[in-house]
């Protein structure tokens, strides 16, 4: 019996990454990065680094942040709400999860964007967790209707009350860290089980170029030490924020990477980091920063690989598009993002349900791009051999009359091998007419309703009086007693 091969794809040369890799220690150790964080800049310095107080500058040697990496894991396991289904992140594995913190949703009766509600968040946990192919929840919307100071903590609570799948989330303050993790320590069982069982992951985003602020840096210290993972969300944009170069960009993402990973480190040796980002390739025509764009693509996998010569998980934005509607821009850019996603082994694949340059999240356009993640896993899988032999005994006595369809064989091995979609039209022309002639746009705003009616996947009693005595007392510290957490 022959193995299934799975099929990968590499952008670099092992000589190219290896001198990528170089230049970033290089800049590293002589330019170094602006660090506003005065605990982040004494950690660093305790742990040998050079720093200029004066100009919030801190530089790594080489020999420095090669110890600090040989502490960081090759691997970050999270557990599910139950704690019963583990995703590993880490080798070739592949998890897509939806974009996060989006400020607009695509709303389904009107094709048009607006501010999304509290009621939009709910409905975006809900439609999220019943997606097949998205092993990660997001807190990927963030509903104006709430305080903008418990907006962080309320996008985790929401998502810890409806799913049970583990969750990409992220601070918008300092103060918004403890109730946060006080949530997951509640849902875990205890910090210590929180710690050993991972049930989430905060992205950190530093400032191209070169720049942690004091806001990500203190999100990577207080992570490390509670044994939470750091996704760390590098964002250049070539030509603009960071080299014109695909290769430059990729320098200054290893820099940024590097550093997030010293500063991690120097907080708690052996704290679980992901290399990661969304950085874009910069249109000079129109002044945006199109995700779609096939050189964006490229810098995703070209730094991927580097993140697995480092040995560390890996995070990209992909399988998103940059379209304002459920249209073919849509399908195109999300199908070969996802697809190149697979392909290049990414770890945390961050996108799905997002447009509009990672501002908009659809309802509808994530239950179809799930099924385009499905499809992009079915790939990698890539094609195994069923029996020994192969097909030779399905031809003895054959003769025109025979049919596969009646074979025992077929329905053996029919399932195993072939994946089904639910969204995608592969009906005749005049079935596809006799039932109303829809777009995927108009079956998939069906399927949200569908998954809508159906009950909440929504924790037990005891368990949301902890989350709603959690978020109540984040809100009377900031002045707002009066705030209720109730979920519609």
């Amino acid at each position: 019996m022959f193995p299934a091969l799975r099929p990968k794809a590499n952008l670099l040369s092992a000589e190219l990454a290896d001198r990528i890799i170089d230049e970033g220690f290089a800049v590293l150790a002589k330019a170094g990065v602006f660090v506003e964080n005065a605990e982040a800049r004494r950690l660093l310095a305790a742990a040998g680094a050079e720093v200029e107080e004066t100009r919030e500058q801190v530089r790594v040697p080489r020999a420095l942040m090669e110890d600090l990496l040989r502490h960081t894991p090759d691997t970050v396991t999270l557990s599910d709400r139950a704690g019963s289904r583990e995703c590993v992140l880490g080798g070739d594995e592949v998890h897509f999860d939806p974009g996060s913190a989006g400020v607009r949703v695509l709303d389904g009766a009107t094709r048009r964007e607006r501010a999304p509600t509290t009621a939009d968040l709910v409905d975006f946990v809900r439609v999220t967790d019943a997606c097949l192919h998205i092993d990660i929840q997001s807190t990927g919307l963030v509903p104006r209707d709430i305080p903008d100071i418990l907006a962080d903590a309320f996008r985790l609570y929401a998502g810890l009350l409806l799913s049970t799948k583990p969750i990409v989330t992220g601070t918008f303050r300092k103060a918004g860290f403890e109730p946060m993790r006080e949530m997951l320590a509640a849902v875990r069982g205890g910090s210590e089980e929180l710690r050993r069982r991972p049930l989430a992951v905060f992205d950190a985003c530093p400032s191209p170029p070169l720049k942690w602020s004091d806001l990500t840096a203190q999100s990577l210290i207080d992570c490390a030490r509670a044994g939470i993972p750091s996704e760390l969300i590098s964002m250049g944009m070539t030509g603009a924020a960071s080299p014109a170069t695909i290769s430059g960009t990729l320098v200054q993402h290893v820099v940024e990477n590097l550093a997030g990973v010293a500063i991690a480190q120097a907080a708690s040796p052996g704290a679980p980091v992901i290399f990661g980002g969304s950085p874009s390739s910069f249109d000079m025509r129109k002044g945006t920063t199109p995700m779609g764009a096939m050189e964006t693509m490229m810098i995703d996998m070209a730094y991927a690989q580097i993140g697995k010569r480092l040995e560390l998980p890996t995070h990209a934005y992909m399988a998103l598009s940059d379209a304002k509607t459920n249209d073919a821009q849509a399908g195109y850019e999300t199908g070969m993002g996802a697809v190149l996603a697979a392909l290049a082994g990414i770890n945390v694949v961050s996108g799905p349900g997002m447009m509009d340059y990672e501002t908009t999240i659809s309802l509808e356009k994530l239950l179809i791009d799930d099924e385009i993640c499905g499809m992009a896993l079915r790939l990698i899988k890539g094609i195994v051999q069923r029996e020994d032999p192969i097909a030779l005994h399905l031809f003895e006595d054959f003769d025109p009359a025979t049919s596969f369809l009646t074979l025992a064989h077929t329905r053996k091995w029919y399932r195993q091998d072939h994946s089904t979609v639910k969204l995608a039209d592969r009906d005749t022309y005049e079935a596809w007419l006799q039932a109303g002639g829809k777009t995927i746009d108009d079956r998939a705003r069906e399927e949200v309703q569908r998954i809508l009616a159906k009950p909440a996947a929504a924790v037990d009693g005891r368990l949301r009086t902890e989350l709603e005595g959690i978020m109540r007392a984040y809100a009377a510290r900031d002045g707002l007693a009066g705030f209720s957490p109730s979920l519609p």
